[in-house]
């Protein structure tokens, strides 16, 4: 089975990737298999600059194909935020539920019909060799009043995904796998996959 790196130290992340390429015949590992790594400071000011930078400098240390993952949610009605800084919305410590509660406070005055929001992903390909790529993935949805829904990490909760008329966090992961913003951004990635691993180390 081929193996793939994705950037990530995420465990949500981690297992979405785990099951999105296992399917394609993929062996994911991720930066949690390789401790000796340190984070990489996410600079850029975009998603697809913060993920290039993580894929080029993974690759570059493991001599290896690694991708990377930057992504977000965007909300119309806060001009984009909380955008890049999602993972940190509501401090330095990562904290899914202050984040959360953030965002909900900051919408409490702001009309159903103006919550309009997008799951952004920016996947970024690196390999030895090779010039860095990347695709991009959306979701479309709106933000909910409060929590619904156990599965899931980050913003599923409060994310209403209008197709399905459930919060992202109510969707079963083999439901996410199909909609979810990084699975868009995957299957733009998956017709490259066999010529980049035959190309690249």
């Amino acid at each position: 089975m081929q193996e793939v790196i994705i950037a990530t130290k995420n465990a949500g992340k981690a297992k979405e990737f785990e099951d999105m390429f296992r399917p394609l015949g993929y062996k994911v590992k991720t930066l949690l298999d390789f401790p000796e790594l340190h984070d990489v400071d996410e600079t850029g000011n975009t998603f697809e600059e913060n993920a290039i930078l993580k894929a080029e400098t993974i690759s570059k240390a493991l001599d290896k194909i690694v991708i990377a993952d930057d992504s977000g949610l965007a909300i119309d009605a806060l001009n984009g935020r909380p955008g890049i800084f999602s993972a940190r919305y509501a401090g330095e410590e990562k904290s899914d539920e202050a984040n959360m509660v953030k965002v909900l406070g900051e919408l409490q005055n702001v009309a159903d019909d103006d919550r309009q929001a997008r799951f952004y992903c920016a996947l970024a390909v690196a390999a030895p060799g090779l010039e860095t790529f990347t695709v991009t993935g959306t979701c479309e949805g709106m933000i909910l009043r409060e929590k619904r829904g156990t599965f899931g990490f980050g913003y599923d909760p409060i994310f209403y995904v209008i197709e399905k008329d459930k919060a992202m966090a109510e969707l079963i992961p083999e439901e996410k796998a199909h909609i979810s913003h990084r699975a868009h951004a995957l299957r733009k990635l998956e017709s490259q996959l066999p010529i980049l691993f035959s190309e690249g180390k």
